[in-house]
């Protein structure tokens, strides 16, 4: 099995090295706060971690985190090694990544769906883009993590993870603007609540009023941020950064926000 560095061992990079322990994977591993590794074997700096690695993998949480962190390790990337950034950062960080790896050097981009407790049992949604090639040789890893959906070319597993995310995160805010208008119209939140969840919005609903999830709405926002553009998501980016409260909170608290700001 081939040697694996991982780097970054948050919410979700902790159980996901894991599950990769767990398969038998040799495994060293690396984060910014030293001490999370447990009973994983750490390296000091992340070019300690990935001597000798055949495989790559990073979990971080935005584009400046990763382009930091590249800046400390892929000079001691060997031709022949394979990064699979698991981080989400969109297609455009993810091309200045790969523009700038040493001759023989792959990359991998394959963001997830997923929280937590997903990331522990190995159900994520991997989004994966690359070269053909490379996408088979990751493909093993990839589904010790989750189930894996081959979305193309580089560049295109982060822009599919843009999309999906970005369709979430402002269905709930929407979601939460309308139980706040409920309760200016006096309509009880009972009843909107089973009304939305029986109809065409019931998914969202479900993420909205669910428990479980721990995806802070500070991500969330980075994430509307990753998909630039239209008056609708920069409107429900806002809408989460005004709410500063519960920016380390799930996304299931911005409904709550919005219903105790009105």
């Amino acid at each position: 099995m081939e040697k694996i560095a991982f780097l970054g061992l948050g919410r979700m990079g902790l159980p996901m090295a894991r599950r990769l322990a767990a398969a038998g994977y040799p495994l060293t591993v690396w984060n910014r706060s030293p001490g999370r590794a447990g009973d994983l074997t750490e390296a000091a700096t992340p070019a300690e971690a990935v001597r000798g690695a055949d495989v790559v993998v990073t979990m971080l949480s935005d584009p400046g985190a990763v382009t930091e962190l590249a800046g400390r390790f892929t000079a001691a990337l060997v031709p022949g090694t394979l990064w699979i950034d698991m981080s989400s950062i969109g297609p455009r960080a993810t091309a200045a990544l790969r523009a700038g790896l040493p001759d023989g050097v792959a990359l991998v981009d394959a963001p997830v769906m997923g929280s937590t407790g997903p990331a522990a049992t190995g159900d994520l949604t991997v989004f994966a883009g690359g070269a053909d090639a490379d996408l088979d040789r990751a493909q093993p890893v990839l589904e010790h993590l989750g189930r894996v959906r081959r979305c193309g070319g580089p560049g295109a597993g982060a822009a599919l993870k843009v999309v999906a995310i970005g369709a979430i995160v402002a269905s709930v805010t929407v979601l939460g603007e309308v139980l706040a208008v409920a309760d200016e119209l006096g309509v009880p939140q009972e009843q909107a609540r089973e009304v939305l969840s029986a109809g065409p919005l019931a998914g969202v609903a479900a993420r909205a009023f669910g428990t479980g999830s721990d995806f802070p709405v500070r991500l969330a926002a980075k994430d509307l941020a990753l998909a630039g553009g239209g008056p609708v998501l920069v409107a429900a980016r806002q809408v989460l950064l005004a709410h500063p409260e519960i920016a380390e909170e799930d996304l299931s608290a911005v409904p709550g926000a919005l219903r105790r700001g009105r």
